[in-house]
This record gives structure tokens, sequence and C-alpha cells, in this order.
């Protein structure tokens, strides 16, 4: 799957579902029938949306902890606590569980922004509020991810 793009404004119904927008779901459809695995943000109060096949791979990376380790059998546990298996309806719709709504504070403004292999799903508000605190510290952010002298990867 290519890297998605784009960050997208939609409205939340009653019942929690988000109706994806035209130029997201066309970037999903090579994964649509595969389904898709939503989850709590480590770091963010917003979700996660994986297609399954790039939920796989990380589940094959957490896999190969130690469960006889407290740290990463309490990772674990953590990591995958409310995951659920979602699938947009034939309407194009997703449908956000009820415990998943809470954790993220999204009640009808949303925000779909794409984060290279996943979506992530945010309430507006904290969305605009996590760009702004952010925005004052991204250039440094960006030297020190990407300002390294690797030239052989076509950074620049």
């Amino acid at each position: 799957m290519n890297a998605l793009i784009g960050t997208y404004e939609v409205k939340a119904d009653a019942k929690g579902r988000l109706m994806l927008p035209a130029v997201l779901k066309k970037q999903l459809a090579p994964v649509m029938q595969s389904g898709f695995v939503l989850k709590r943000a480590v770091f963010q109060p917003c979700l996660e949306l994986y297609p399954m096949p790039e939920w796989e791979k990380l589940m094959q990376k957490v896999n190969k902890l130690n469960r006889f380790n407290k740290k990463n059998d309490a990772f674990i546990r953590r990591f995958t606590a409310g995951v659920k298996v979602v699938e947009v309806d034939n309407t194009g719709r997703l449908l956000i569980p009820k415990d998943l709504l809470s954790f993220s504070g999204i009640t009808k403004q949303t925000v779909l922004a794409s984060a290279v292999n996943i979506v992530e799903i945010w309430d507006k508000d904290k969305y605009e509020k996590a760009i702004d605190d952010a925005a004052l510290d991204f250039a440094d952010l960006a030297e020190e991810v990407m300002g390294q002298d690797d030239v052989a990867d076509g950074l620049s």
C-alpha cells in the first residue's frame, strides 16, 4: 500500500458513524475488503485506523516480544486495550465503537488525518490544539528527526 495522503473534516452522526471522503476511500480501495483495526493512539487522545495488512505487520513485531518480561507483557496489554476490528459499510461509513468514542472525545466535528500508512481519527478541537501545540517545536523536531546528513536516501 502506498502512503496515504490528506487531512479531511467529516461529521460523526449520533451513533458514531463517519462517512469516509471519496478521496480517502479511493486510496484505501486496495485494502478495503481486508477490513481495518481501530485502536487508541499511544501518545495522543485520538484513534488510529490500521488497514488489516498494516496491522498484521505491526503484530508480527509485537509478537516477537517475550511475554515473560513484565514490561513487555504490560505493553502488549495496554497497546491492544480496546482494539476493535471494523469495516466500512456499503455506503462508505465507518462505525466507531462507544468506548473508543469516549476515549477520543469525538462528538461531531471530526478530522481524519493520514499518518503514512494509517489514518488518525480526531475530535476536531483536539486535533487543532495538537497541531497548534506542536507548531512551536516543529522546526526543532524536524531538524532532529529528518536533519541528519544522510544524503543516500535522497531527502533534502
